[in-house]
């Protein structure tokens, strides 16, 4: 028993691990609500620019969110404020039709998603911002958990 419960343990330790990934955080909201003015506001490092990289962006909501899909500001700066993009990206978190969450469920009425904002970008050794800001007609984004991004290494 002891075997077999150790080693679904290390199992789970090692296929949790990802070399590809650079950086990954998130930043939680108070009260489960993005207000617009609270701009969530990541840095990174890059120590080697030889290959692509994949930006990602994290979102944690819960069922209570009020609308099927999410407008975020992304702006990625250098280290001297040089805007390098600047985009606005519209993803859905559920299902038009049937209304059934999209995303992975982590605990109860909690749905964790990533997307992608850019692929196979390539990024020089050196230090980033990636800034995110909800861009929806209200001020109150009711049933935001967290918001976040995800570097990682392309595969290509």
């Amino acid at each position: 028993m002891r075997l077999a419960l150790c080693t679904c343990f290390l199992t789970l330790l090692l296929s949790s691990c990802n070399n590809e990934r650079v950086f990954e955080t998130n930043k939680d909201f108070d009260k489960r609500l993005w207000l617009a003015q609270d701009t969530a506001r990541f840095e990174f490092e890059v120590q080697k620019g030889d290959k692509p990289y994949n930006i990602q962006y994290n979102l944690r909501n819960t069922i209570g969110y009020p609308y099927s899909r999410i407008f975020v500001n992304f702006v990625l700066a250098d280290s001297a404020g040089q805007v390098l993009v600047s985009k606005l990206v519209s993803n859905y978190l559920f299902d038009l039709k049937t209304g059934e969450p999209f995303g992975r469920s982590g605990l109860g009425d909690i749905y964790d998603h990533r997307f992608p904002l850019l692929t196979s970008y390539g990024l020089k050794a050196g230090k980033y911002s990636v800034t995110l800001q909800q861009f929806m007609r209200v001020d109150t984004l009711p049933g935001v958990l967290a918001a976040g991004i995800r570097v990682e290494r392309s595969g290509q």
